[in-house]
């Protein structure tokens, strides 16, 4: 064989191959474009309309808001102490409006997340040909590079918040959809073998026994998928979405190092508190499942 012309060859069906799909994404973005983004309106409605209330909301009352959560999640003084504290230093340096919409977006990924990721690890565990189909595509979403499913995204939709939030849900889901199932598939065959017994059905042994038991690993799921949302808020920046990320960028083009360096930690700090509190409540659910099947 005369490798001299397989390269010249394989470039120019290679060359051929991509235009072929960018000439195809084009023509479906033109025609499914203006479809898709109806289709996201009450995403993106719902995003502002969540901005635009916490950055328009006292904030005592946020903090307020913050300690109870915090204690609700956590029944730590320390934490409830910590998170007031961190939320006074944000306001002080002046990055509480950033901080607000980073706590939006956030918020509204990470129900996305739940909403989505939760009955499909669900699937999974319920079904061995479903697990096989699912696990490659969450091996690719949580390898490919982000920059490179934000192509398609802007292509779509442009510069903006839903592609921003996409881009979010397609990094953060991953952990909540394996944990589910895994917590879901770890549940001890004698508590399904009893439910059997009293005759439950299928959908009963799943929200009775199944979810309740594995609910653990599904909030472990949920405080990963939070601090990934997190890691990415910078990256979001840069396709129009507001929040800390923004000061960040900036002082990466102007080299702004005080600047760069406190909104990094305010996003630090709002990692620190999710992840704890999450923690804490996954622990006492731990305890409170190692109590039931004590008794």
């Amino acid at each position: 064989m005369d490798f001299d012309q397989f390269p010249s060859m394989g470039r120019e069906d290679l060359r051929d191959f991509k235009k072929g799909i960018d000439s195809g994404f084009r023509d479906f973005s033109r025609e499914f474009g203006e479809a898709i983004e109806l289709f996201f309106e009450p995403l993106l409605w719902f995003l502002v309309w969540l901005e635009q209330l916490l950055q328009a909301t006292p904030w005592p009352i946020i903090i307020i808001v913050v300690g109870a959560l915090a204690w609700l999640g956590s029944r730590s003084i320390k934490i409830v102490v910590g998170s007031v504290l961190s939320f006074f230093a944000i306001g002080y340096f002046g990055m509480w409006e950033d901080t607000m919409s980073t706590l939006a977006i956030i918020s509204i990924s990470t129900l996305v997340c739940i909403s989505l990721g939760i009955p499909t690890g669900i699937m999974m565990a319920r079904s061995d040909r479903a697990q096989k189909i699912v696990t490659p595509i969450l091996d690719i979403m949580q390898t490919i590079p982000a920059f490179v499913y934000l192509i398609p995204v802007v292509m779509l939709l442009g510069i903006g918040k839903v592609p921003g939030l996409i881009a979010v849900c397609i990094y953060a889901m991953p952990p909540v959809v394996r944990l589910t199932n895994l917590g879901i598939r770890l549940v001890e065959k004698e508590a399904l073998e009893a439910a059997d017994a009293f005759g439950a059905s299928s959908t009963q042994r799943l929200f009775g026994v199944q979810i309740p038991l594995a609910l653990p690993n599904i909030f472990a799921g949920v405080n990963q998928t939070i601090m990934m949302a997190l890691s990415m808020v910078v990256i979001a920046s840069m396709i129009g979405v507001a929040g800390l990320g923004v000061p960040v960028l900036r002082s990466i083009s102007n080299q702004y190092l005080a600047l760069g360096l406190m909104n990094g930690l305010a996003i630090v700090v709002l990692a620190i508190i999710f992840d704890r509190v999450s923690q804490e409540y996954g622990a006492r659910l731990q305890k409170h499942r190692q109590g039931t099947q004590h008794d």
